[in-house]
């Protein structure tokens, strides 16, 4: 079945009506999952810093609440648009699914670019954000989270806000906040905490030895270069990482700490002292045994693919492959982690946070990365023996096994009859 384009939406929506033709669901199933339950558009009047009034526009999408709370994270990118959202909301349904959590799947966005705002502006942008969606949040109906370039300082904002609306403290509304304000302790590096626990469990099927393997990281932010960090636990080398100025390459290997410092003062990766520059199109050709994907959706095309030497991709971002370099990589015997299991690590620590909440206890760090570790290990197991027990990719994998919890959950509530 071909896909109708590669907006992320469209590739979405593939694959869940690949899944759900797989599974024999009634036609109705699909039908409910290919559109959010609800979208909403809304337009912020932010008072700039000089005295100017700017309008930005602004979503909330709640894909599917069959399985609980509408869950997933809120972006601040100057390319987002309501498409993007909703592909986004999808993922999360299907996300939450695979790791057996009780949520379903929202994405929020606002169309601005906040390296060009100073921090009154983008505090006025998200309190504004939070009066007009309002409505649809709670912590029993949707619960925001960080995401591309939103963080802990954002979401505290987003509590204050809604619990200034609601006349009390409501920490479960978000989740991703300062630890002072009830979140948990490694939230932020909890997605590449549960990416790496991925590359080990793969790994371990696959019959590569981590010690001393060399691996590259495409995308150097918080994920990437987590990832690259608890890499570095199991003996494995970094030569190669980028970000959207440029790349660095060394076989000798690079050390993540000491490019993130050199990120830091300049501004990108490239020219790391010891390194050479990669263009964009040779990146992922580079001959390594893992890539971590950790950038923008549809950063590997069918023609990337194809001069690809990994031997493991685990998707630490959202929708990095496009369906084309799928097949290509799986005629080439490359195994993909998808982004629905491999990037969840960050879904799993916001349902740790949230339960917390809304019990008023908490949990000690090892607490919770043992918690993190036994999902994340049981959720690649059960996509692992759809995999091979129905001779499919991990992707088509993943997605039954989301889509088949989701289908499940609906026709309990009566919602395919």
């Amino acid at each position: 079945m071909p896909v109708e384009g590669t907006h992320p939406l469209a590739i979405a929506r593939h694959l869940v009506k690949k899944a759900c033709d797989t599974l024999g669901l009634e036609s109705v199933a699909y039908e409910r999952l290919k559109e959010p339950e609800k979208t909403l558009e809304v337009a912020i009047p932010v008072r700039m810093d000089d005295g100017s009034v700017k309008v930005f526009t602004g979503w909330r999408s709640q894909h599917s609440t069959a399985l609980g709370p509408a869950k997933g994270g809120i972006r601040f990118h100057p390319a987002t648009d309501a498409d993007e959202i909703k592909a986004l909301a999808m993922w999360m349904t299907f996300k939450s699914s695979v790791m057996g959590l009780p949520f379903g799947g929202a994405k929020g966005g606002i169309r601005c670019n906040p390296k060009e705002m100073s921090q009154r502006e983008l505090e006025n942008l998200t309190r504004g954000y939070v009066r007009a969606v309002a409505d649809l949040l709670g912590p029993l109906t949707d619960i925001p989270a960080p995401e591309m370039y939103t963080n802990a300082r954002v979401m505290a904002w987003i509590m204050d806000e809604y619990s200034s609306l609601k006349g009390e403290v409501v920490q479960a509304v978000v989740t991703g906040k300062p630890v002072e304000l009830g979140g948990v302790s490694g939230r932020d590096t909890a997605t590449a905490r549960g990416t790496t626990l991925c590359v080990r469990e793969a790994a371990r099927v696959l019959g590569i030895d981590l010690t001393g393997a060399s691996y590259a990281v495409s995308g150097f932010g918080n994920a990437g270069f987590n990832a690259a960090y608890y890499m570095g636990e199991f003996g494995s080398k970094m030569v190669a990482c980028n970000d959207t100025g440029g790349g660095a390459y060394s076989p000798e290997g690079l050390d993540p700490v000491a490019v993130l410092t050199w990120k830091k003062e300049r501004g990108t990766v490239r020219g790391f002292p010891g390194s050479s520059d990669v263009p964009p199109d040779e990146f992922f050709s580079l001959p390594v045994d893992v890539i971590i994907p950790a950038a923008l959706e549809g950063s590997i095309t069918e023609e990337i693919a194809l001069g690809m030497e990994a031997k493991l991709v685990v998707e630490a971002a959202n929708g990095p492959t496009v369906p084309g370099a799928d097949s290509v990589l799986e005629e080439k015997g490359v195994m993909v982690v998808p982004d629905i299991l491999a990037s969840a690590g960050g879904v799993t620590a916001s349902y740790f946070e949230w339960v917390q909440n809304l019990q008023g206890s908490s949990w000690t760090p090892e607490e919770l990365n043992r918690k993190l570790e036994k999902i994340m290990v049981e959720s690649f197991s059960s996509v692992y023996r759809m995999h091979r027990d129905m001779n499919v990719s991990m992707r088509e994998a993943a997605f039954l096994v989301g889509v088949k919890r989701v289908a499940d959950a609906m026709r309990l509530r009566g919602w395919l009859s």
